[in-house]
């Protein structure tokens, strides 16, 4: 595939995941939440959970932000919903690793679905925390670590 194919599809999976966004709203059960927010461009994600039986049964996100951010979160409640618990928490590493250019299999990169588009967004540091903090979000909902709300990372 071409270089200017490639860059043309990535735009449209993004924009096709931003606008309009999945699962983008509030939960009325959920048992896990957690915000947090980029100040370095001022994304904010508000991301609720409802686990049940060691399972993401739903999972919702409310807040602003660039393309990115949005299409990411929406990206990441696509890929983990109806996960264990444990397939989430992985699915979070492996994307966590991504941004700081850990190799993985190509078995761990198809967990990730669409998401793993957002590989190549990681030769742009400026954008790095966008793709990344709902992903960070999950993880800390999760692991249900609520010492800190904003990401300074």
């Amino acid at each position: 595939m071409g270089l200017s194919k490639l860059k043309g599809l990535y735009r449209e999976v993004i924009l096709d995941y931003a606008n309009p966004p999945h699962n983008k709203g509030k939960l009325t059960n959920s048992t896990n939440a957690m915000t947090l927010h980029n100040p370095t461009c001022g994304d904010t994600i508000n991301l609720q959970i409802e686990v049940a039986n060691g399972k993401v049964k739903d999972i919702a996100y409310t807040g602003d932000g660039c393309t990115i951010s949005q299409a990411s979160a929406s990206m990441m409640t696509d890929a983990v919903k109806g996960k264990t618990t444990e397939e989430a928490l992985e699915m979070a590493k492996i994307f966590s690793d991504m941004a700081i250019n850990k190799q993985h299999s190509e078995e761990d990169l198809e967990k990730l679905g669409d998401a793993r588009i957002l590989t190549s967004i990681m030769e742009f540091p400026a954008r790095i925390k966008c793709a990344t903090l709902s992903w960070w979000a999950l993880q800390r909902a999760l692991l249900k670590d609520d010492k800190e709300e904003s990401n300074n990372e």
